[in-house]
């Protein structure tokens, strides 16, 4: 499909955004291609001709170029909802897993993109609910993870977990957290969850800091619905997703998971694969 308009988003603290964008749009313009910015990035270029919300940008475009962190587009990627729309992104921030096209390296990525010749990725997304006596709270698609926690008080939560309505284990533990493959070098891996490459179809459950040794990471098919119910009275447990939006929850509050019906399109650097990146990013292998 032919590119003929392009949506920019990006984060507007970051000093160089000023720097970047301009220069970009009239790149762009020079090859006809029409520029969408999102407001936050207007208003920090004074420049309101071409502002759209985030919600509304990837219904408008045909790709979106992400300037910043993982965080960064994480939050555009929650925006797309049904529209698949491919992303590009830009890493201006520290680790870069998601946005790992060097900001050198933007026009020729684009180039590559523009004329036909890249490689992407579809990447899953887990959509949840977040149910309290049958009824249904809320709901969320997140391209990390899932992540339940505790509040300030430092007691241990329980989670009754069960997969396709099979009760599989109460977990006792700081934390729980659901992942994609994606998300399997985020939170997860901190909390000792294996490295997954993207394009196996799994989910992974990791306890946080569990308080039997015999609680180990969990792989589990992306075809599973996972069910967590927490079974805490005294202590709060927060649910966040992707690290950026959160919910209280209360005890026999149920947060039910299952494999989205939309994925996220990542457009990936030509000749660098998903290991060139655990090397690059994570020293993978070093000594």
């Amino acid at each position: 499909m032919p590119i003929e308009k392009i949506g920019i988003v990006s984060k507007p603290k970051k000093a160089e955004i000023r720097e970047i964008v301009p220069k970009l749009i009239k790149w762009l313009g020079a090859r006809q291609i029409e520029v969408l910015i999102d407001k936050e990035t207007g208003a920090i270029l004074e420049d309101g001709s071409r502002c759209y919300t985030r919600n509304e940008l990837p219904g408008k475009v045909d790709l979106l170029v992400v300037l910043g962190g993982d965080g960064t587009l994480l939050a555009a990627a929650r925006t797309l909802d049904r529209n698949n729309v491919p992303i590009l992104g830009v890493n201006l921030g520290a680790m870069g897993f998601l946005t790992v096209v060097a900001r050198e390296d933007l026009y020729i990525a684009l180039e590559g993109v523009l004329s036909g010749n890249y490689r992407s990725e579809k990447r899953v997304r887990v959509e949840g609910q977040l149910i309290r006596a049958d009824e249904i709270l809320s709901t969320f698609r997140a391209l990390n993870d899932a992540v339940l926690n505790k509040g300030a008080i430092a007691r241990i939560l329980d989670f009754d977990v069960s997969v396709d309505g099979t009760f599989i284990s109460t977990f006792k533990s700081d934390g729980l957290i659901v992942s994609t493959p994606t998300g399997s070098t985020a939170y997860s891996l901190a909390a000792g969850g294996p490295i997954v490459a993207p394009s196996v179809q799994s989910f992974l459950i990791t306890p946080i800091c569990a308080h039997t040794l015999t609680y180990r990471p969990l792989v589990l098919e992306d075809t599973s619905v996972i069910e967590v119910t927490v079974k805490s009275q005294r202590e709060a447990a927060y649910l966040t997703v992707d690290g950026q939006i959160g919910f209280a929850t209360h005890s026999e509050d149920i947060v039910r998971l299952r494999k989205s019906d939309s994925f996220v399109e990542l457009i990936q650097p030509a000749g660098k694969n998903y290991f060139d990146v655990l090397r690059d990013k994570l020293m993978w292998g070093e000594r």
